[in-house]
């Protein structure tokens, strides 16, 4: 079990991790003004199209929406390399410093405390839309991304927990694989509500929630095994960490 100072520090790391990208979403709006200069005249006369028709796409299949939502996945895409490489690291027994275990729950602590506050631009807290409206409101796709967010924000503490050393039991090691099941099987009914690419977000989604369940189903294999207290092919933890690495580098080449 860590010692007292050594919790400390590696508490005081995962928080300011936190914090650090706290400040990204800053920059996301900055972000989106220069990728909304950059999209060309032809994507642009599109979109005006479809609104003069009498068809506005909304926030979802607008210029700035668009943008802003490739540059949250694209962030999602560098914090799950940072599991997934977590993963591979243990997997591996590659021998590194012992603060890079904490690499995995802060990187699920930051991004469940990202997709809280800015997943949707008007949901609560930075939008228009209250906190019962947010969490218990017809809109789908916000409730979904609070959903994720509080999950990442649960399975991120247990995994931090779990590395201080407070919590041992082989139970606890469920939750995270446990959430790349229920992440993945949320893909599937995934939408981006009213998009000129719904077709092939959808089909972005259902890879990538293919890849979760089968991440997640073969880590809890290899946990159950041991459980059971036999010694499980490593090929199947291999497997667990090569495809978040694999979902980690489709969010970052995401597009719309």
């Amino acid at each position: 079990m860590p010692h007292g100072p050594y919790r400390i520090r590696c508490v005081g790391l995962v928080t300011l991790t936190c914090l650090l990208f706290s400040g990204v979403p800053l920059w996301a709006q900055d972000y989106t003004h220069d990728q909304v200069s950059m999209r060309t005249e032809g994507v642009t006369a599109s979109h005006e199209h479809h609104e003069t028709a009498g068809h506005p796409l909304g926030w979802e299949g607008s210029v700035t929406g668009i943008a802003y939502s490739e540059f949250n996945h694209h962030l999602a895409g560098m914090l799950v390399l940072i599991v997934g490489l977590s993963e591979l690291r243990q997997v591996l027994a590659i021998p590194l410093w012992a603060w890079t275990g904490f690499l995995l729950p802060g990187a699920l602590l930051t991004s469940g405390f990202f997709l809280l506050v800015w997943s949707d631009h008007d949901a609560w807290p930075i939008g228009s839309l209250g906190f019962m409206q947010t969490f218990f409101g017809s809109e789908s796709e916000i409730v979904q991304h609070k959903s994720y967010a509080l999950l990442l924000l649960v399975v991120g503490a247990i995994e931090l927990l779990r590395r201080l050393g407070l919590i041992g039991r082989a139970v606890w090691a469920t939750p995270l694989p446990l959430f790349a099941i229920i992440g993945g099987l949320m893909l599937f009914g995934h939408s981006h509500g009213t998009h000129p690419s719904a077709d092939k977000i959808a089909m972005d989604h259902v890879l990538m929630g293919t890849m979760a369940v089968a991440a997640g189903s073969s880590k809890l294999l290899v946990d159950w095994l041991r459980s059971r207290s036999y010694r499980p092919s490593s090929r199947w933890e291999l497997l667990w960490a090569c495809l978040i690495l694999l979902i980690g580098m489709q969010l970052l080449i995401y597009s719309e």
